[in-house]
């Protein structure tokens, strides 16, 4: 908690930061700073593009030894993945590598005048290569424009700002449940493996004991069959299964004898109707599951399957991809073991034998779902683009005459650009900004949307799904969610979370060793989290920083999230702050914890309805989480590099670095936000003023000193007052009015055209028929009101006039 040691806050001299003049009243040291909070955007963003600071980042991280940055940009692994593009023949094929950008055309702020989309042109190299001859033809191509992200975490898309929003999505990966059979005391036991691309792969132990296997949601069928036609035999299947009496009962049942009776068995039930033969039902089975461009695991979904399986595929090796005979038959070992009620069975990590714990998903835990950031849904939208450009290529790879094929006749942009417009301009996940204060636009860039194509439907989804889970700690906020039809499918990131390479939200913890709190902080995955001790971050602490009580409240290892009294020596793990499990507009609530959760949501989100005031006021009492908030919205003016101010008038401020250039900031004045608000900037900085790396050069709307200001800090009685703030009516004093205090500005735009008719052009003019001068008297010469005029509901803005049609008169 912190408070202002000064009420009147010092709008004259404006340049000292109000974080300056604030008391600290907390308890609790955080030995990490609040991080970055538009990372969920501009990190995903850099990646896929591999900007200067993605590069400089991966720099980083292999200087240390983190190998958690993938060392080539989202573009670069597309245009990797769709080449080379053969024809059907394979006499010829076209490869693309280097995607590049060059300088956009506008600026953001040109963009947002001529209503245009903030983009830049993109290029790659593509070579096509005759591959009877051995002739190559090498040309750079001009891919479209694509939309570039602002610095704070926006796209300007047709001169309107706009935020696409991260999906919480259903992790690629393998899967065991448990239900009960409606029909028997039973319990069905069954397992999927679910990819990021490509057919689902389902097991299923029914009441009779049998194991049964779904190619693709299709018809069950024997598992034995499935194995037959991978080519095992009876005796290999009891060899490996033997010990199994579910096998055993499924394989006495199975009249299959052969690898190919197995074959035309499962071609039958997928294909039913088409004369099925060895081949086709080979190929059929292969396409489903064993080739790269059919089906696709991803990274994510073979670091879950190997997990979860015990199997040893290198996450980098060609194969990883696919599913392999050893996933298929570690799966039936698994789900056998489960139905058989074994604890455990054998597997390897890293080439090492280990022992792979039995266990249920639950499917709403944080290690079984993941994050797909901005990046992702761009990457995939390509992908999408490209994927169809291919079907292109290939068919004038076969029409037009070799000798004179280059690559840019064989390729068609349009389904590429096409593909991003339609992304940007139509998905649900690219939402119009929510502008209303700078709180506002931060929540909406840090929120995460269980809905969106490939997610989850309102109507649809239950109330397991939508309700709090204890892996959600320190990573989606509890509190903040909307009421109505989307509450819990919609969510905010948690102040301190972070996504990892997989997608996954990760938070931080302070390392306990032997008893001892240490400044050392490791990021965990909710699966890492199950099986460890952590202690609250306002757990009492002695000077040497050992627990102060014989007894420590903890969350439990054991992934239940119950809180649990254990020895000081025990405990593995500290949180790293008190605020680390709510999200940034709940942090921002002081006392929150004398807060009945309910009104705390209401709080939380309506924070984000304050309108920017005339004049903003920094709160008294504050929790110490407004600097950030307001600094990593975006819509403050921070200085890039240090130095001394040379020069500043109402919209620019001119910084003399001290490496000896010079910075020009332009300061926004009087711009109109999304929903019609006032966006205004105001310096706060004076010339010979010292200025360091990201301090204050001028305030944006709702912000005071650096710091978020979403109201004032009004003296409220709290009495009633001749029975006029009956219920929940409240008394303004006149001064309120008279003074402006919470008098705020709304800008709206209107537009007008003059069009051609078939009976004649329109006319703006100030000669309109039947209106009186009095009601004109605004209007120039030309019939456009004079800029200055005060108007009211109702006062003509622009006079024209339509020709009308002659009609005779019965």
């Amino acid at each position: 908690m912190v408070a202002s040691s000064t009420s009147n806050h010092d709008a004259a001299n404006g340049a000292e930061n109000n974080s300056d003049r604030r008391i600290s009243f907390a308890k609790i040291s955080e030995p990490l700073k609040v991080p970055n909070l538009l990372a969920i955007q501009t990190d995903s963003f850099d990646r896929l593009v591999g900007n200067e600071r993605w590069a400089k980042r991966l720099e980083n991280a292999q200087a240390t030894g983190d190998t958690s940055i993938p060392e080539k940009s989202g573009l670069a692994e597309i245009f990797e993945e769709i080449s080379p593009i053969r024809d059907f023949q394979e006499t010829m094929q076209l490869s693309f590598s280097d995607p590049e950008f060059s300088d956009p055309k506008y600026t953001m702020e040109e963009c947002k005048d001529r209503d245009a989309t903030y983009a830049a042109p993109l290029y790659v190299k593509a070579e096509f290569m005759n591959l009877t001859t051995g002739e190559v033809k090498q040309q750079t191509l001009f891919m479209g424009d694509f939309p570039l992200m602002t610095e704070s975490g926006t796209f300007v898309i047709n001169g309107t700002e706009r935020v696409v929003v991260s999906q919480l999505v259903r992790s690629p990966g393998a899967y065991f449940e448990k239900a009960p059979d409606r029909t028997s005391d039973k319990d069905i036991y069954s397992a999927r493996v679910i990819p990021s691309r490509g057919a689902w792969f389902e097991l299923e132990i029914d009441k009779r004991d049998q194991v049964g296997v779904r190619l693709d949601r299709k018809r069950k069928q024997s598992v034995t069959v499935l194995l037959k036609a991978l080519g095992w035999t009876e005796a290999k299947i009891l060899a490996e299964f033997g010990n199994y009496d579910s096998i055993r009962a499924t394989l006495e049942k199975d009249s299959v004898s052969t690898r190919d009776e197995a074959l035309l068995d499962i071609y039958r039930k997928l294909r039913p109707g088409e004369p099925p033969t060895v081949e086709a039902a080979q190929a059929l089975l292969d396409n489903m599951y064993f080739t790269p461009r059919r089906y696709d695991l991803a990274k994510v979904g073979r670091y879950k399957v190997n997990r979860k399986l015990g199997v040893d595929v290198p996450l980098d090796s060609p194969e990883a991809s696919v599913l392999s005979q050893d996933d298929i038959a570690q799966m039936i070992h698994y789900l056998c073991a489960l139905h058989a009620q074994e604890s455990s069975i054998p597997g390897k990590r890293d080439g090492k034998e280990i022992s792979v714990k039995i266990d249920i998903d639950d499917i709403d835990h944080f290690g079984n779902r993941r994050i797909r950031t901005v990046g992702e849904l761009i990457e995939n939208q390509i992908r999408t683009g490209l994927s169809r450009m291919e079907r292109v290529v290939r068919e004038r790879m076969t029409t037009q005459d070799v000798d004179s094929i280059t690559p840019q006749s064989l390729v068609n942009i349009r389904p590429v650009v096409a593909a991003i417009k339609e992304f940007f301009g139509t998905s649900q996940l690219s939402q119009f900004m929510d502008q209303n204060n700078p709180l506002a636009g931060l929540t909406h860039k840090r929120r995460l949307s269980a809905l969106g194509p490939g997610g989850l439907s309102r109507d649809r989804a239950g109330m397991e799904v939508r309700d709090v889970h204890p892996s959600h700690y320190g990573r989606m906020c509890p509190i903040e969610t909307p009421e109505g039809p989307n509450i819990g499918l919609i969510g905010s990131l948690a102040t301190y979370g972070r996504i990892n390479s997989y997608g996954f939200i990760e938070t931080p913890y302070r390392v306990v060793e032997d008893g001892k709190v240490t400044d050392k902080v490791r990021y965990l995955t909710a699966d890492d989290e199950k099986s460890v001790i952590i202690a609250q971050a306002n757990a009492p602490l002695t000077n040497e920083r050992t627990f102060a009580e014989d007894e420590v409240l903890c969350r439990a290892g054991d992934g239940s999230g119950e809180a649990v009294l254990v020895a000081p020596g025990a405990v593995q793990y500290m949180d790293v702050s008190p605020r680390q499990m709510v999200s940034v507009a709940t942090a921002l609530i002081p006392y929150l914890e004398h807060d009945d959760a309910n009104r705390a949501l209401m709080g939380a989100n309506m924070q984000r309805q304050a309108v920017p005031l005339l004049e903003s006021e920094a709160p008294v009492v504050g929790t110490g989480m407004e600097k950030y908030a307001a600094l990593d919205s975006g819509d403050s003016v921070l200085a890039k590099k240090a130095g001394v101010v040379s020069e500043v008038s109402a919209d620019l401020v001119l910084v003399r670095n001290d490496d000896g250039t010079t910075s020009s900031y332009p300061i926004m004045k009087f711009s109109r936000s999304n929903p019609g608000n006032c966006y205004n900037q105001r310096v706060v900085v004076k010339v010979g003023q010292r200025v360091e790396e990201r301090d204050v050069i001028a305030d944006g709307p709702s912000t005071d000193g650096g710091e978020l200001a979403l109201g004032k800090n009004l003296l409220v009685a709290y009495m009633p007052w001749e029975g006029l703030n009956y219920e929940d009516a409240i008394i303004l004093s006149q001064r309120m009015v008279s003074e402006d205090v919470l008098t705020s500005i709304h800008i709206e735009e209107h537009e007008i055209d003059a069009r051609d008719t078939k009976l004649g052009p329109e006319e703006i003019t100030r000669d309109i028929p039947n209106v009186s001068e009095e009601v004109l008297s605004a209007l120039d010469d030309r019939g456009i009101i004079h800029i200055g005029a005060e108007v009211e509901a109702g006062d003509i803005l622009v006079g024209k006039v339509t020709p009308k049609g002659e009609t005779e008169l019965t």
